[in-house]
């Protein structure tokens, strides 16, 4: 294993950038429908269902209660659907939000299958409409919808969600000062 400065060392000075990673999509983007494959697939586990069960008091027995699960149409205790919801709007921030500065709202929301222990959850989402803000010059509308799928195929949610998202002249991005990050941080382009 090599220390930082090996590293260095073996790569020749002019060969070394600091060099932009993906700092998400900004309102110019987005196109009326362009489908975004959100990337990885998130596997939902016991331990997610109930701790947000718990933490959001949900009292429904189908999210926590094994004996009483057993006895319903489903046999077993189902994921809590706000999760699922929380999961695939949480996948589709990457691709469709980091750059927002706030959501406007979340419509058409529709469980289409349960969603159990075990699953891995994969989403994607579709641009249908996006439009220039009225009240604010550094930002603009975009709608997508927003479905996920089980390993198997099976769309278990689909819903629209509407963020306000930063025009790009506005974010001003930079390789040395990505989205998030202070100034300073981290290795800067007079280092490379």
């Amino acid at each position: 294993m090599t220390d930082d400065t090996e590293t260095q060392d073996e790569v020749p000075e002019s060969e070394r950038r600091v060099v932009a990673g993906w700092h998400g999509r900004y309102y110019e983007d987005f196109a009326v429908g362009d489908v975004y494959k959100h990337p990885f697939g998130r596997t939902v586990t016991e331990t997610d269902n109930v701790w947000f069960t718990n933490v959001t008091m949900n009292l429904n027995p189908m999210h926590f209660n094994e004996a009483y699960a057993a006895g319903t149409e489903f046999d077993e205790r189902l994921v809590d659907g706000t999760f699922v919801i929380a999961l695939a709007v949480g996948m589709s921030v990457i691709d469709v939000s980091v750059n927002a500065t706030a959501n406007l709202g979340y419509d058409r929301i529709r469980h289409h299958a349960p969603v159990y222990h075990g699953d891995t959850i994969f989403a994607e989402s579709e641009v249908l409409e996006k439009r220039e803000s009225d009240s604010r010059d550094h930002v603009g509308i975009v709608t997508t919808q927003l479905r996920a799928y089980n390993q198997d195929g099976t769309k278990v949610l689909s819903l629209e969600r509407t963020p306000m998202v930063l025009k790009r002249a506005h974010a001003d991005p930079s390789a040395a000062q990505p989205p998030g990050w202070p100034e300073e941080i981290g290795t800067q382009p007079e280092d490379a």
